[in-house]
């Protein structure tokens, strides 16, 4: 299934899982905002919605509860995602509601969450550089996901191969550049060398690659770091 058909059995799964006001919630706080940064960063980031939970239900430092954007909660570790828009709530925000919103995330630490902040403008208009963001954090907190190592390649080279680990859809030239802060073409070099030491194989294009993917036997080649 694709994005949409996925997305409405994520939300009606939760719903039916849920009453009062934690079902309240999802209907009226799942908005806009959230479900844009499902499609725009998590979904292309990682195809699936598997230990996403919308609306989730912390307790609050005052000894209430409160209700985050998203949890990602799996094999221990807990990531709480917040999509900031700046409207006129943020903007008229008063001296008190802003320090009370920096204690509730810091309680969220010392309670053993990572806390993850994304600005709606940048959900909209850069979302590359959200998702980027979402597959560190999943390849840094969840073994599973963890980058490996393969000894005799350069910085550069171990770096490609992890964002190639972490990445469901294959990688481009662009998007290594991207990652690397290098020219396109020095980019292409890099992808190709990985290509001739069967690290990568093309997933897109003939006579011009244009995408790779990483190749199954790459994981059982190299060490967990």
């Amino acid at each position: 299934m694709g994005f949409h058909e996925e997305y409405e059995a994520y939300v009606s799964r939760h719903a039916q899982l849920r009453k009062g006001e934690r079902l309240r919630r999802l209907a009226e706080g799942h908005g806009h905002a959230e479900k844009l940064f499902l499609q725009q960063v998590w979904w292309p980031a990682v195809g699936h919605f598997d230990y996403l939970h919308p609306e989730y239900e912390v307790v609050d430092f005052k000894d209430g509860s409160r209700f985050l954007d998203f949890a990602y909660v799996r094999n221990g570790e807990r990531v709480a995602i917040e999509i900031d828009g700046f409207g006129p709530h943020f903007r008229d925000a008063s001296r008190q509601q802003f320090a009370d919103q920096l204690i509730r995330q810091n309680h969220l630490v010392l309670d053993g969450w990572h806390v993850i902040r994304f600005a709606y403008d940048d959900v909209k208009d850069k979302p590359r550089r959200c998702q980027q963001i979402v597959q560190q954090f999943i390849g840094r907190w969840y073994g599973a996901d963890r980058p490996f190592k393969i000894e005799g390649l350069s910085l550069y080279e171990q770096e490609l191969m992890r964002l190639a680990a972490r990445n469901p859809q294959p990688i481009t030239p662009a998007d290594a550049a991207a990652r690397l802060g290098v020219s396109d073409r020095y980019a292409r070099t890099l992808l190709h060398s990985l290509a001739q030491r069967a690290i990568l194989i093309p997933a897109a294009g003939r006579l011009r690659i244009r995408a790779y993917r990483l190749h199954p036997n790459a994981r059982q080649s190299g060490t967990p770091l």
